[in-house]
């Protein structure tokens, strides 16, 4: 047989000979009963010859797709009593498993598994309607019963022989959820023997799935793909209890079991194949724009014209609809608790090295994470509702600090970035934030004693400072999180004052702000938090305002900042001189922590797959204005304020950077540069113009103007050089009455849209496809989602 060493079926099968569906000895040779495992299966059958066939004997692997799918019917249909049975369904799994990718990569057989085999009846013509179905229908339907298989894939219910076995029929599947949690109180026995047949049906699942990957990314992100599309149906009769199993499954790992150090090594965990490949499989069953829909907002009414008293109609994609439907707040305290547990995972240190295992999927736990706050609000506020929601901050402020100089990493860097742009548009984000930070994560940072926000900005400019290049387009997201957090800051660390104005400092020098057509933004959302702290939080902040006080330098160099052709070409010489994106002296970074690693490149050789561009942050977010009241107002975009000639209004608040409206600042750009000869942007003395005038600087020099003069006193008085004395005075300082009006709050909250839509799904994608390397399900099969690249 096939599975004894010898390929002799696949060598008659690529035979130009069509073999009739009927010759059962022949097609039965391929799932014969020697048990074997799904590596056995890509290594008997290699590419080549599957692609012989596809081009050779198409007939004979139409059949063969046919046959294998007939088989997973049949053990479905007698719900698989015996081992001879089950071997065969195993079989044809890891068999289809390792054939889809070829049928998908061939554009004129991409649509092979939506017709219906002619000719190809159950026992003659009498059955059409049955017949009707598509192939793919049939296989997923087969694949979903089989996933609730009493005895095969779940404990049976019956306490006796196989005369009064449970007909698979009749069973009531949400009885068999597979873990407690969501919606299910009883948690079955653990069996491993069903967690390895479970995880090879999620295996042929996601393979099914994995059509996405042949078309190329389209900004119609709408396009659905058929397999999810039918599976996540009303036609699929398991959808409730299947979502639930694969959540519950999730979230209720605990990869560290009963503590012993090195149990992992002692005893094979069946458990996290299946827990990774159900979330893998749950994050493609997700894989929805919300932004082209109407989604519910928080108290339930649709963004859309909803009728008044009638529910809105969730999506169609019933794994969707359902997660956004989820509601008790044990459900909500269950599905966080285990995403923290699992994204800290990582970062359990232990006495022993080694000792504790470590998961590998936290990108697919984020890719959850992200989804299950995009599509469910109440879940969204609940995890803001309590300090919990650091337990998810900082373990994705440990990845993206480990991430940050390595290339192959840039996907995990920008979705750790994405939830906390999403996160920080909620007030109480920036509130949690106060907090004080007293887990001792190594960490290559500087040591510092404060709070999470501390941690935050710290990390982040460690990031803009010594991250490799390619991460330039998140600096504006990076700084947007900032800004949104600002105006509930306390109190500000030393360390983190000091790295913010060294932020200030290298964004502000002039070949930086004359280099590139955006690159004042960064100087326009630095300021904005220095004023959001000032305004609204002075009390508790002397170290920042210690900070801006011995740095004013900076901010009177930006006040005179010269916009004449001869400056600004000087200031563009002083780039050649120095390429380096940010200095990185004097920004005084001390020593890491203990027990820290620094960010190290990724190896030579790695693979990463590409990604597509993300939107700009005008794209990405929205802005909203914050009311006395505390509550949030979306404000219109400014371009509709424009007047003719394409000039900015003038009545900009203090803190606005720039209009949100691309089209304006293209125009704008035209106007206010001239391109040169070699078709590159060079700045003008008008464009300069446009943006220094708009500079929210009032605020600092004002409160430079008082205090400047009032620490200089001080220190001549009292001959001090101690900052001590310096602190302690203006910690019981006031600039009541001496500032400026305070500016109304601006957020800038993330909205959904198709640009990041087809982002996470290029980006989700791509770690499936390097995640799962053994068996190779897709490698050197002809992806057209994304490029693979070697650093």
């Amino acid at each position: 047989t096939l599975w004894n060493g010898s390929s002799a079926p696949v060598t008659v099968f690529v035979s130009p000979q069509p073999v009739e569906a009927t010759d059962d000895a022949f097609w039965d040779q391929f799932w014969a009963d020697t048990a074997t495992s799904v590596q056995d299966v890509f290594a008997l059958v290699p590419a080549a010859e599957i692609r012989a066939v596809r081009e050779e004997s198409p007939s004979n692997l139409a059949t063969l797709c046919y046959k294998a799918v007939e088989k997973l019917v049949q053990g479905a249909e007698s719900g698989c009593h015996t081992e001879k049975e089950r071997q065969i369904v195993l079989n044809c799994c890891r068999l289809l498993t390792r054939i889809l990718p070829y049928i998908f990569e061939d554009p004129d057989w991409r649509g092979f598994f939506w017709s219906t085999v002619p000719g190809a009846g159950r026992g003659g013509g009498d059955e059409d309607d049955e017949n009707a179905r598509p192939l793919a229908e049939s296989l997923l339907l087969a694949v979903t019963d089989l996933l609730f298989c009493p005895d095969f894939t779940v404990q049976s219910h019956r306490r006796s022989t196989v005369d009064t076995a449970e007909d698979i029929h009749s069973i009531d599947s949400c009885e068999y959820i597979w873990e407690a949690g969501v919606g299910f109180a009883h948690s079955p026995q653990p069996n491993y023997i069903h967690d390895l047949n479970r995880t090879e049906l999620l295996k042929l699942l996601l393979t099914c799935f994995s059509e996405a990957m042949y078309l190329p990314p389209s900004s119609d992100s709408s396009n659905t793909n058929p397999w999810v599309q039918f599976f996540c149906s009303t036609e699929n009769r398991h959808a409730l209890p299947l979502f639930t199993s694969l959540l519950n499954v999730v979230c209720a790992y605990d990869p560290v079991g009963y503590g012993i150090p090195y149990n992992h090594l002692l005893f094979s965990d069946y458990r996290e194949p299946l827990v990774e490949e159900a979330a893998q499989v749950l994050i493609v069953t997700l894989d929805y724009d919300s932004s082209t829909s109407s989604s519910p907002t928080v108290d339930g009414t649709t963004t859309g014209t909803a009728m008044d008293d009638v529910d809105p109609p969730g999506p169609d994609n019933l794994f969707v609809n359902y997660l956004s439907r989820i509601h008790r707040e044990e459900d909500f305290q269950f599905i966080l608790k285990g995403v923290a547990r699992l994204l800290s995972n990582p970062l359990v240190q232990t006495y022993l090295p080694n000792s504790a295992k470590k998961i590998q999927f936290h990108q697919e736990l984020l890719v959850l994470f992200w989804k299950l706050c995009d599509f469910n609000k109440k879940f969204l506020f609940f995890v803001l509702k309590s300090s919990d929601v650091l337990d998810i901050l900082v373990p994705i402020l440990y990845f993206l600090n480990d991430a940050r100089a390595d290339q192959s990493r840039v996907g995990l860097m920008h979705i750790g970035v994405f939830i906390l742009l999403l996160l920080s548009g909620e007030r109480n984000f920036g509130v949690r934030l106060n907090k004080p930070y007293s887990v001792r994560v190594p960490m290559d940072i500087p040591v510092f004693t404060g709070t999470h926000a501390d941690l935050l900005i710290i990390v982040f400019h460690k990031i803009i400072t010594s991250g490799h290049q390619r991460l330039q387009p998140l600096f504006d997201c990076l700084l947007t999180i900032v800004v949104n957090v600002s105006p509930y800051l306390k109190s500000l660390s030393m360390v983190a004052a000091n790295k913010l104005l060294h932020l200030l400092e290298a964004f502000s020098t002039t070949w930086f702000l004359f280099s590139a057509v955006q690159n004042h933004h960064l100087v326009f959302f630095l300021l904005e938090v220095f004023n959001n702290i000032i305004q609204y939080q002075f009390d508790g902040n002397s170290n920042l305002v210690y900070a801006v006080i011995r740095k004013r330098n900076v901010f009177h160099q930006l006040a005179n900042l010269p916009t004449d052709s001869q400056s600004i070409q000087k200031g563009l010489q002083r780039k050649k001189k120095s390429p380096e994106p940010i200095s990185r002296t004097n920004s005084q970074d001390g020593v890491s922590m203990e027990g820290s690693r620094p960010a190290a490149p990724a190896e030579p050789g790695t693979l990463k797959t590409s990604l597509v561009a993300t939107p700009g942050i005008d794209k990405l977010t929205e802005k909203s204005q914050v009311s006395e009241d505390g509550t949030m107002r979306s404000l219109e975009p400014e371009a509709s304020q424009l007047s003719p000639e394409g000039n900015p209004p003038t009545a900009l608040s203090d803190g606005e950077p720039w209009s949100g409206d691309a089209s304006h600042s293209r125009r704008d750009r035209r106007r206010l540069s001239s391109a040169s000869s070699s078709g590159q942007w060079v700045p003008t003395p008008d464009w300069v113009m446009s943006w220094k005038s708009k500079l929210p600087l009032q605020t600092i020099m004002r409160l430079l103007q008082v205090l400047v003069p009032q620490v200089e006193k001080i220190c001549i008085d009292k001959g001090l050089t101690d900052e001590s004395e310096i602190l302690k005075f203006l910690q019981h300082g006031t600039l009541v009455g001496l500032l400026p009006v305070p500016h109304p709050i601006l957020i800038r909250k993330y909205q959904a849209n198709s640009g990041t839509a087809m982002w996470f799904r290029t980006y989700m994608w791509g770690v499936i496809y390097l995640r799962n390397v053994d068996p190779p399900i897709w490698y050197d099969t002809d992806v057209k989602l994304f490029e693979i690249q070697r650093v």
